[in-house]
């Protein structure tokens, strides 16, 4: 069995011209949500045994909150530039090649890629993951090359969105 956790980078911030789009920071909404969300896994989720991040600033700034909460280390935390592509071909190919020496892996990426992903993989449609949203599937199967989009062996188990623990606001 193999157990994937796919994170959405939290609220990131357009406030600054003239950036680049991967160097992009964190809002703080985004900062709190990592914190929220991270927490909440935390007590409902071993830690994963590998976490991985897309390079972009605020995908690594969600993955490295991620990091604290769980104890995992910093220096392990592992930085893949594929991960930006906002393809889910890429973070397909990433996943694949996952070592099967780890039977769980949380991956910090971005929307079009995870949303694509997780309604292919997973065996529960998803309409839109939003920011700071986590998505664990489970597969049957020995090995990460071996996970399949048609939904013979991929189960949606968890899903999380920081919406979910805030207080309604009033219109």
């Amino acid at each position: 069995m193999k157990t994937l956790y796919i994170v959405r980078h939290a609220k990131s911030s357009w406030q600054y011209e003239g950036i680049k789009d991967v160097d992009r920071p964190l809002k703080k909404r985004g900062i709190t949500d990592a914190h929220l969300v991270s927490a909440i896994l935390k007590k409902k989720i071993e830690r994963p045994d590998v976490f991985i991040s897309s390079s972009a600033n605020r995908a690594l700034h969600t993955a490295v909150i991620f990091c604290e909460k769980f104890g995992y280390p910093l220096a392990n935390l592992q930085i893949n530039k594929s991960l930006y592509s906002f393809s889910a071909g890429y973070l397909i190919k990433r996943i694949k090649a996952l070592d099967d020496g780890f039977n769980s892996a949380i991956i910090f990426s971005h929307d079009h890629g995870i949303n694509d992903f997780v309604n292919g993989f997973g065996d529960q449609f998803i309409a839109h993951v939003p920011t700071c949203g986590v998505i664990g599937i489970q597969f049957d199967t020995k090995h990460w090359k071996n996970i399949k989009s048609d939904k013979s062996n991929g189960k949606t188990f968890l899903v999380e969105f920081p919406k979910k623990y805030k207080p309604e606001k009033n219109t």
